[in-house]
């Protein structure tokens, strides 16, 4: 039985004149910690973009458990467990950290007028369900204590790992993350570190990741593959990655955060 979980088949994507993916062809493991690094322009996020339902590929296929999701919209994709963050945290600034995570269940009763008037027992159950999932989810995460902080007063680091707690909300199976972490102290970046590692062991969450700081890659994943102008260049664990040639002359060479 195979453990692909996600299956990335000759996708090319074209903005105009620029190819930014060019038969990109890879594989994400089921349990896995998969890191993807690249120069800047390599086509990281247009291919998180494309396997999340964000953009749709011009030739290819994308396949999550053997079925093909290629043309799936984003929604569709959410509600079979496949999330995304992004670079720049994407929270409700005006809202708390617990209704952050709240709001994210899709499908709520409480969401239609008519239930709302009728069933209002059943909708308060439900509220208190969702509430205390939102708090396992931030023991879990070890942010109990920001709870009723409004998310706009977070720092970068804890906004990552609100994000990091809103895919817990839905029990995600995979996770793409975008640059988790851009901007975050050393501190929190442990914390988001650990955080990864203990959804990765005790939850079973797949992680995949595009990520500057080659130590954090190096820490975290096995495999790291590399992208150079919109194509995988090379597969392997991190040190494999930093003696490979073509990956020191491309990439390594000019500059990664080591």
């Amino acid at each position: 039985m195979s453990n692909i979980l996600v299956k990335v088949e000759n996708i090319v994507k074209s903005f105009g004149g620029l190819v930014a993916l060019n038969d990109c062809s890879l594989d994400i493991k089921t349990n896995s910690i998969t890191g993807i690094i690249g120069p800047n322009g390599s086509g990281k996020t247009t291919l998180f973009n494309v396997i999340t339902g964000n953009l749709k590929p011009d030739t290819g296929n994308i396949f999550y458990n053997g079925i093909e999701i290629t043309n799936y919209e984003s929604h569709e994709l959410f509600h079979l467990g496949i999330l995304r963050t992004f670079q720049i945290a994407h929270e409700f600034t005006n809202m708390t950290v617990i209704e952050n995570l709240m709001v994210v269940p899709g499908d709520q009763k409480g969401e239609k007028l008519l239930y709302s008037l009728l069933y209002d027992k059943k909708i308060k159950k439900e509220d208190e369900e969702i509430r205390d999932k939102a708090m396992e989810v931030l023991q879990f995460l070890k942010i109990e204590h920001l709870k009723n902080e409004r998310a706009g007063n977070l720092s970068g680091g804890q906004k990552k790992l609100l994000e990091l707690a809103r895919t817990m909300m839905v029990d995600a199976k995979i996770v793409f993350l975008d640059e988790v972490g851009a901007g975050v102290n050393k501190t929190l970046l442990k914390d988001i570190s650990e955080s990864i590692l203990k959804l990765n062991q005790d939850k079973g969450y797949t992680f995949c990741m595009i990520e500057h700081d080659f130590n954090f890659i190096s820490e975290l994943c096995d495999p790291v593959i590399v992208l150079a102008e919109g194509s995988v260049l090379f597969k392997g664990t991190a040190q494999e990655v930093k003696q490979n040639e073509q990956v020191i002359e491309s990439y390594l060479g000019k500059g990664i955060k080591k």
